[in-house]
């Protein structure tokens, strides 16, 4: 039988429902209210939180009070909190409110990223290197998104050759792993092992992934198990299986967390997360 990556190591779950999650909520959720979910999900044993996003309050008005959340947020030294930067405007915002680490987030779809983030592929991977030189600089660490990696809403399948080229691209930039998206999740276990064994046979082993799969179809959690197959050991959910993509017209939540950890556990794997705990903050 193959091995999983976590036989020899625990699996590192990143919880996005924070950020991802609430930022599909047809209202506002509370800033306290939000800082309250973020406590009780770091006190389950979650080690890495993505606390929200510093994107235009125009493009996501659920996210305005990015600031105002970390302030009010417990901080831990062993959990990461972590935030969406899409430029170097929104890198200086989410430093000054003193986040861990940030993320930039682009797309394998031309379309999906000209209806996401109105600019093209390339124009999306300019913007973001002096967000990484900037955050590099300033000692934070920067995570790379790229969505729609198996299917786009508006162009379809998306082909991986498609995927490595910006994967790449950001690693190359200095992002320390890339979450694969897939956006609308459309994706399959046969899917996933055909993306992650082109990444590999381009030089992007696994050590420098995260899967982030939504359920839209019901896949999810076979696609955590084949990436997890291939030796990807970290692994992005979402509480309650939040979430969705206000540019991504048919996507439904995230994978929900407690039912990766609920299927991390019965393999064997070490996740360091109370599910009972969890399941409280969810």
């Amino acid at each position: 039988a193959r091995r999983l990556a976590s036989d020899a190591a625990a699996v590192r779950v990143v919880e996005v429902g924070p950020r991802d999650g609430l930022q599909n909520e047809p209202s506002v959720v509370p800033a306290e209210a939000k800082a309250e979910f973020i406590n009780r999900l770091a006190s389950s044993g979650l080690k890495y939180i993505e606390a929200s996003s510093f994107v235009s309050p125009k493009a996501v008005p659920q996210l305005a009070d990015a600031a105002e959340v970390l302030s009010l947020v417990q901080r831990h030294p062993s959990v990461t909190l972590a935030a969406l930067t899409p430029n170097v405007k929104g890198l200086e915002r989410a430093l000054a409110a003193g986040v861990d680490e940030v993320a930039v987030f682009g797309a394998a779809s031309e379309t999906f990223s000209q209806r996401n983030i109105a600019c093209s592929i390339e124009e999306s991977l300019e913007r973001f290197r002096p967000v990484c030189e900037a955050a590099v600089a300033a000692g934070v660490p920067v995570r790379g998104y790229v969505s729609c990696v198996m299917g786009c809403p508006y162009e379809g399948p998306i082909p991986p050759h498609a995927v490595s080229s910006v994967v790449r691209a950001l690693l190359a930039m200095g992002c320390r792993e890339v979450s694969l998206g897939d956006t609308v999740g459309v994706g399959t276990a046969g899917h996933t092992r055909r993306l992650l064994r082109r990444l590999a046979a381009d030089g992007v082993g696994p050590a420098a992934l995260a899967a982030h799969f939504h359920d839209t179809y019901g896949q999810a959690l076979a696609n955590v198990a084949v990436a997890l197959e291939e030796g990807v050991a970290v692994v992005d959910a979402a509480a309650s299986g939040l979430g969705g993509c206000p540019y991504a017209p048919g996507a439904s939540g995230n994978v929900a967390t407690e039912d990766v950890v609920y299927m991390l556990e019965g393999l064997g794997v070490d996740t360091g997360v109370d599910l009972e705990a969890l399941m409280d903050a969810a």
